[in-house]
């Protein structure tokens, strides 16, 4: 039996962030990584420096906003673009694919929804209702599977610095909550909890008022994993040191290891 370490990473940008992103896929070496916010149309994502860092490049780009891609040290098979339920919805946000023969992976950049009152924040309600049930279905399949992302919610008020500073953003409404404890209680398991159930562990910091430096942070990327992949999950944890460097993504990477 061998192990896969599996990496979710909002990027903000591949581009401008492309000489951190090679350096810490050297030295972080994951197997897998799903990507968020590549800002970029398909043609213009660095898919030549990517594999020559070892790996198989399947993006759902877009031009200047949101934007996903899977990475893969083995092939990306029945790959899938776009969240099923909306033939109308044009924003790049969801894809997924196989990997490693059996492990369905998808990359999931759900709506930000601010401001509050607005059809953004409606957006981001019915994207949570599509993706619930493209779950659901998907759980039939008893895949190894893990649904990893920037999930734009902030689960609890462990999770975030002061929630009294974000008690008006969409990130911590009881709707948007409900929506994401109702994803989970499909019967999905948070990877980073399992090892790591204490408060106050931040995947994002914004890049205003030294919010890195106080280490006022936010817990908002999530991987959450089938019951076949939750039996095989040996480790997950945050890497924090590509949120320390010059040029970072505001994101840092939070990972999982599974037996497979």
């Amino acid at each position: 039996m061998s192990s896969i370490k599996i990496a979710t990473f909002n990027v903000n940008s591949i581009k401008a962030r492309l000489p951190n992103f090679l350096a810490w896929l050297k030295a972080f070496s994951p197997d897998v990584v799903l990507l968020q916010e590549i800002k970029c149309i398909d043609e213009n994502f660095p898919r030549l420096e990517i594999e020559d860092a070892g790996y198989n490049v399947a993006t759902h780009g877009q031009k200047t906003y949101n934007g996903v891609a899977i990475l893969s040290k083995t092939p990306i098979e029945d790959v899938v673009r776009g969240l099923p339920g909306d033939p109308t919805d044009e924003q790049a946000r969801y894809m997924e694919g196989t990997v490693y023969g059996s492990v369905r992976v998808a990359a999931i950049y759900l709506p930000n929804g601010n401001p509050l009152g607005t059809e953004k924040f409606t957006y981001k309600l019915g994207w949570m209702d599509r993706l619930k049930t493209h779950i659901q279905r998907r759980l039939v399949d008893e895949e190894i599977a893990v649904w990893g992302g920037d999930y734009n919610v902030i689960p609890t008020d462990t999770d975030v610095w002061d929630p009294r500073a974000m008690k008006d953003d969409a990130l911590t409404q009881p709707e948007s909550r409900a929506k994401f404890r109702a994803i989970h209680h499909l019967g999905l398991t948070d990877a980073l909890r399992s090892f790591h159930p204490q408060p106050h562990l931040y995947s994002y910091w914004d890049y205003q008022a030294g919010a890195w430096q106080k280490d006022h942070g936010l817990l908002i990327d999530h991987l959450l994993l089938s019951p076949q992949a939750a039996d095989r999950l040996t480790a997950s944890g945050i890497d924090k040191t590509p949120r320390g460097q010059e040029k970072a993504s505001d994101h840092t990477p939070v990972w999982c290891e599974l037996n497979i």
